[in-house]
């Protein structure tokens, strides 16, 4: 596991790249990763430009916090996916503008293209309405994405975890892509959505979508 130095830079870093990325505006939205005594995340109600790497919140998995400013409201969820998800290293949370719009009609995004698959399944699914900070909002978010890297919370915003803050941040930037290309093809009306077996082809080709090239085991360099 990286340095909690190097993890707390990359973290403001991340926050700051969010705004950058349209992903979320003034102090809304939060981020954490993973390490060794719990896990960071940015601070409650504090903008980015005025934070520093030590403004970083270190939170520990039962709850209890460390630092000069008390944690996103939101450490709920953090907490709960690093805990039912152990390939999860960063949790983004965002009021992006596409995929917030979605989650006010509460609505599940359908395999309208291919690269739904991108996060687990044939859908990408809305988590039920709670008030934000609440523990019901995080059960509802993990009951969400089960199976999945992403969803939308209901009346929110978006929700992504990754393996690590830069993966993260990217998968993010991606599912609000998705969600702007899915509000566009509805104003022309309903889009047509691929079958189940076409998804399922779609989503055994991305097991090793990214992945390296595998190498020849030890002893095969000969075979035919």
């Amino acid at each position: 596991m990286m340095n909690e130095n190097v993890l707390r830079a990359g973290l403001l870093a991340t926050a700051h790249e969010m705004a950058g990325k349209g992903l979320s505006a003034g102090t809304s939205g939060n981020v954490s990763v993973r390490c060794a005594r719990g896990f960071l995340i940015t601070p409650t109600g504090r903008a980015y430009e005025d934070c520093t790497p030590d403004d970083m919140a270190l939170m520990a998995m039962d709850g209890n916090w460390q630092g000069t400013f008390a944690p996103s409201s939101e450490w709920r969820i953090h907490r709960d996916i690093y805990a039912a998800h152990p390939e999860a290293g960063a949790v983004l949370h965002a009021h992006s503008p596409f995929a917030t719009a979605l989650a006010c009609h509460r609505r599940r995004i359908p395999a309208f293209h291919y690269m739904i698959a991108r996060f687990g399944g044939d859908d990408i699914r809305c988590a039920p309405y709670a008030t934000f900070g609440t523990q019901a909002l995080s059960d509802g978010a993990l009951a969400a994405l089960d199976g999945r890297s992403a969803c939308l919370l209901a009346n929110h915003g978006m929700l992504v975890f990754g393996s690590d803050l830069r993966r993260t941040l990217a998968l993010a930037i991606e599912f609000e892509t998705l969600c702007e290309q899915y509000w566009r093809a509805c104003q022309i009306g309903a889009p047509s959505i691929l079958s189940a077996g076409e998804m399922a082809e779609v989503i055994a080709l991305f097991e090793n979508y990214g992945q390296p090239r595998p190498t020849t085991p030890p002893g095969d360099a000969g075979a035919a």
